[in-house]
């Protein structure tokens, strides 16, 4: 420790040459077939060696692990990085995530769209091409009117049939459909409620419903 800070520096940084040296002898030797003493030989002088955390290959001997600066480094561990929690890595999930906001950013749509367009105008020419070439075969088949009605269908699968003039298509509504009068007794119905609840107080409210009952209304 006597030999001042700079000479103990010179004299640290000669051993870690001279072990850098000694390791090319070993792998050297190891090379021409020689035994490998990086693995069996003795290691003393290493073992008495420290390296700074962080910093692999160079180590301090000595007086050298009490210089300024380098007593600071051996202190201070450096801390393993903070693990981020379970809501932290939660707290940045969002819709945008997901992705399902990369339409608003008002790239995407415009390229989506132009490309639809151009697969829909192959698709269409697609099938002109294909209608062209049955039509020189004299194979064209008529096309399938998907609204027409069938005579085999039974009257509890086509539900109510509605025909329009002479000559129009029949269609065939699947769900009761009520007819104008009866939506128009509907809104008077309702409308009568809406004034009764509006206006009218909660006896009289009461009297008119006693009334109906005895009426059978």
């Amino acid at each position: 420790a006597g030999l001042g800070e700079f000479r103990i520096r010179d004299l640290n940084d000669e051993i870690n040459k001279l072990l850098r040296e000694k390791g090319h002898w070993e792998y050297r030797i190891k090379e021409l077939g020689g035994p490998d003493y990086a693995r069996i030989g003795p290691k003393m002088l290493d073992h008495e060696g420290k390296e700074v955390p962080g910093n692999r290959g160079y180590k301090y001997f000595g007086a050298a692990k009490d210089l300024p600066g380098v007593r600071e480094l051996f202190e201070k561990e450096p801390l393993p990085p903070p693990r981020k929690t379970r809501a932290e890595l939660m707290k940045d999930i969002d819709a945008e995530y997901y992705g399902y906001r990369d339409e608003d950013d008002g790239i995407l749509e415009p390229l989506e769209q132009e490309h639809e367009k151009k697969v829909i105008a192959e698709a269409v020419e697609k099938w002109k091409m294909e209608r062209e070439a049955r039509l020189a075969r004299g194979e064209e088949e008529e096309e399938e009117n998907i609204y027409a009605v069938h005579d085999d269908e039974s009257d509890e699968e086509a539900g109510k049939e509605r025909e329009g003039e002479e000559g129009q298509q029949k269609f065939i509504a699947h769900v009761p459909v009520p007819t104008q009068q009866e939506i128009e007794e509907a809104l008077v119905r309702r409308k009568k409620m809406e004034l009764l609840q509006k206006y009218a107080s909660e006896t009289l409210l009461a009297q008119s419903e006693e009334a109906k009952t005895l009426l059978g209304l």
